[in-house]
């Protein structure tokens, strides 16, 4: 199949659950489970363990409904803004968060990541944690020049964006372009932390393909 005909994540909207279901359940058989799952929330405890990325705001700029990589950012941020792409990947997220009937249920990297912090009998705790402090779930457009003209996000002291450039970049340039739209949320001095997949072509929900820009580590 020719990339060209590749689906686009933010043009084609394929579906949250199923998206979920496919690489980030429990499921032990779950394609890239290390990949997906265990490396960016270790790589993360990690890092903020540090001591050195703290605050009031953390903006969370990912592709999906993904929460996962961000039990250890509660500890360390007292608020917590979502940015995504479309409304279906926001209403999933909400489901989550109002503890609504059909959730996605995390609680298996709820679990992972109080395991890493020593705190295995506080899944529950971490859990409303992360819960409380994701104050806005936003949608935004990346053909706009911020990023969303509905509501005026704040500046953070710290930006996440996990595999979204991977899926909406169509090449490098478009890659640095909607980078530096990204690195505007950022305050001075703010720390920027970026997850992206290596010498990707495209990934799959259910029968379709979608659109991965590929690069290696030189870009």
């Amino acid at each position: 199949m020719d990339c060209s005909s590749y689906k686009l994540y933010h043009v084609h909207d394929h579906d949250s659950r199923a998206y979920l279901e496919t690489y980030f359940s429990g499921n032990p058989n779950a394609p890239f489970k290390d990949e997906l799952l265990r490396s960016p929330m270790e790589k993360l405890h990690n890092a903020f363990s540090m001591g050195h990325m703290a605050g009031k705001l953390l903006i969370d700029i990912s592709a999906g409904p993904l929460i996962h990589h961000l039990y250890s950012a509660c500890e360390f941020f007292q608020e917590i803004i979502l940015m995504r792409t479309n409304e279906q990947c926001i209403m999933e997220i909400m489901k989550w968060q109002d503890d609504r009937t059909g959730a996605f249920c995390w609680g298996h990297m709820a679990a992972h990541v109080t395991d890493l912090e020593g705190k295995s009998d506080e899944c529950e705790a971490k859990e409303m944690k992360l819960k409380s402090a994701i104050t806005h779930v936003v949608k935004f457009d990346t053909e706009t020049e911020s990023l969303t003209d509905l509501i005026e996000v704040p500046q953070a002291d710290c930006v996440i964006t996990a595999c979204l450039l991977d899926k909406v970049c169509k090449d490098q340039d478009d890659y640095m372009r909607n980078l530096r739209k990204i690195v505007k949320l950022l305050k001075p001095g703010g720390h920027l932390i970026l997850f992206g997949t290596i010498n990707a072509s495209y990934y799959t929900v259910g029968d379709h393909r979608f659109h991965v820009f590929k690069y290696d580590e030189i870009l």
